[in-house]
């Protein structure tokens, strides 16, 4: 055999070998337009994708060329989506007016190109002014290689996607018209003068009084859990009458892939007489957690694993305000009839108290210097705007360690009754039945180790607050038009401190790149986040490496908090020879975006 034909033939062997691993080109087409929509019995025009309500569920594997041509058919408005939790480059992430991203005009067109370099339950949606509430978001599944599970526990028969939203009959520029005119708007579940006598008769006449003088000194309600209130409840864009439906055999495992992808609500989520194994937050594997429900927080999600063996069972997903359910059934196959919705009993809601402001034994994890806070201070934030939903938001799930410490949660959820009358203090209280277990923060533990354990360089600030007289939210005191952005060096470790100086919960989401949540666990062992919930009048911790060049959005997950200035930009930055680059080395030298009036191309940003 001569030298050139075994060189023929090798380079002929390397070719063909190398094409059984070229990546999966997966593509889609989304059109964005305008369409009725009958959710509560009337037509109302919202944004449709494909001609449809919700936006189509998009799956791929990891490892695949993602390419996604997203046409723009609204006629007055610029739109964008963007991939709530991939890694992916600047260009691609979809946020106007960060790294170069102009949105996508009427009548035009952008092309999406990204590899895939995870897998785990995420979502997309639009970060244009309010087109995410009026139904412009739906979800991304990503599957391991090959569709093979991580782990052995992670072996299912059925996989659902279980996307909760909130859909309102007024549009979202109307809504937040609303709350610039006042931020109590929406607020309809003030206390009566019998919850007062209750308060008398539990209390005494003088802690009463006391009480109630310091709550009005400070214009605040004890109530005021959620901004907006007025929603309908959805599970996979279908309201509880509809009924969702998922079905199974008896002994299957059920993977539930649960995403609140509401604007503005929390949600206590459980399934009567079914436990959850919880696997998977925020798209990231966990080590199993068995529970008997959780708090999901605005643009979380978290995977379930259940065994379901009996005819039916119902999912019930209650907003934290108690003003409603969204509604799903789990039915086996097998049974003859549908099982009709029941709608389950409304725990009690919750009322504020002083430790959700930063007073009192409740706030010993809190960093702030609440004596400096006096009555007129306090004023200055007009709270009872600031959204019930947030509170609601708080997902205890997402308090961080030292808070945990700080209470003692196994009393913390067994001291409430189930019963609409009973009494209920503090925003983080989902009056868990006794003996039943909720998930906390503190519970979560990634199920492979993290591969930067380094302490952390530096620590970035991140105050959060805001004035509910002209209804502005603020980070580090400042809304987002005023602000300078934030920055960090190229892989740099960074502690990201959130300290709440609100008495509203705000689910913090970071673009780009994952936080560890500081929860207690070891730095090996500390889960991925791209959203955690900072609880009212607490601080908050998390880790990040900043391995993701480009600039970067983190703000509150709350639309009408965002909107109205809770959001920064973090710009990761390569420093060498005095020369400042958010764009890697190795696209440095690809072509320039093209900008045409029908297409943005972002090939230069599409490799890594």
């Amino acid at each position: 055999m001569s030298i050139l034909f075994r060189q023929s033939l090798l380079i002929g062997l390397c070719i063909f070998s190398s094409s059984w691993t070229l990546a999966a080109v997966k593509e889609y087409h989304l059109t964005i337009d305008e369409g009725l929509v009958n959710i509560t019995g009337k037509p109302l025009k919202r944004i449709t994708v494909n001609g449809k309500f919700i936006a189509p569920l998009l799956e791929f594997e990891e490892g695949d060329d993602a390419v996604i041509h997203v046409h723009n058919n609204l006629k007055n408005q610029d739109s964008s989506l963007h991939w709530h939790g991939l890694l992916l480059p600047g260009l691609m992430d979809g946020v106007p007016g960060f790294n170069g991203f102009k949105g996508i005009k009427p009548n035009q067109d952008f092309v999406y190109r990204f590899k895939v370099r995870q897998n785990g339950t995420y979502w997309y949606h639009a970060h244009s002014k309010g087109q995410e509430q009026d139904g412009l978001y739906g979800a991304l599944v990503i599957y391991p290689k090959n569709k093979q599970p991580l782990a052995r526990h992670e072996k299912t028969e059925r996989d659902y996607v279980v996307m909760l939203s909130d859909f309102h009959e007024q549009e979202s520029d109307q809504i937040q018209k609303n709350l610039k005119i006042s931020a109590e708007y929406y607020q309809n579940q003030r206390e009566t003068l019998g919850n007062v006598w209750q308060q008398i008769q539990r209390d005494g006449l003088k802690a009463t009084w006391s009480d109630r003088k310091m709550w009005n000194q400070m214009r605040m309600l004890k109530t005021d859990l959620s901004d907006v209130t007025g929603y309908t409840f959805l599970v996979n864009g279908k309201t509880p009458e509809q009924n969702w439906t998922g079905m199974f055999k008896t002994n299957e495992k059920v993977r539930l892939r649960f995403i609140n992808a509401s604007a503005m609500s929390f949600f206590d989520v459980r399934i009567p007489n079914l436990k959850m194994t919880v696997v998977s937050a925020d798209g990231q594997p966990v080590q199993p957690v068995s529970v008997d429900e959780f708090r999901i927080g605005t643009a979380e999600t978290y995977d379930v694993i259940v065994e379901p063996k009996q005819a039916d069972y119902q999912i019930e997903a209650e907003s934290i305000d108690r003003s409603g359910f969204a509604i799903g059934t789990l039915q086996n196959e097998l049974a003859p009839v549908k099982p009709t919705i029941q709608m389950p009993q409304a725990r009690p809601r919750a009322l504020l108290n002083m430790a959700d402001m930063g007073h009192g034994s409740g706030d010993q994890s809190s960093s702030m210097d609440h004596s400096k806070m006096n009555h007129t201070e306090m004023q200055g934030m007009d709270h009872s705007k600031m959204n019930h939903t947030e509170m609601q938001g708080m997902d205890h799930s997402m308090m961080n360690h030292a808070e945990m410490q700080g209470m003692d949660h196994s009393q913390h959820q067994q001291m409430t009754s189930t019963q609409n009358n009973a009494v209920v203090e503090g925003w983080a209280n989902a009056s868990t039945p006794a003996g039943n277990k909720a998930l906390q923060y503190s519970d979560l533990k990634s199920l492979t180790p993290q591969p930067d354990t380094r302490e952390a360089s530096s620590e970035l600030v991140i105050r959060l607050g805001g004035t509910m007289e002209r209804y502005m939210w603020t980070i580090n005191g400042k809304k987002f038009s005023d602000a300078e952005p934030l920055k960090v060096k190229y892989g740099e470790r960074i502690r990201i401190k959130f300290i709440n100086d609100s008495m509203m919960a705000h689910p913090m989401h970071l673009h780009g790149m994952f936080m560890q949540l500081e929860n207690g666990q070891a730095a090996v062992d500390m889960p991925n986040k791209h959203t955690i919930v900072v609880p009212p009048a607490k601080t908050v911790t998390a880790l990040l490496t900043a391995d993701e060049l480009g600039e970067w959005a983190i703000h509150c997950h709350l639309l009408y908090h965002m909107s109205a200035g809770m959001m920064n930009k973090l710009i990761v930055a390569n420093v060498t020879d005095g020369k400042v680059s958010t764009i890697p080395l190795s696209e440095a030298s690809h072509s320039k975006v093209q900008n045409s009036s029908t297409e943005q191309s972002g090939d230069q940003h599409a490799h890594h």
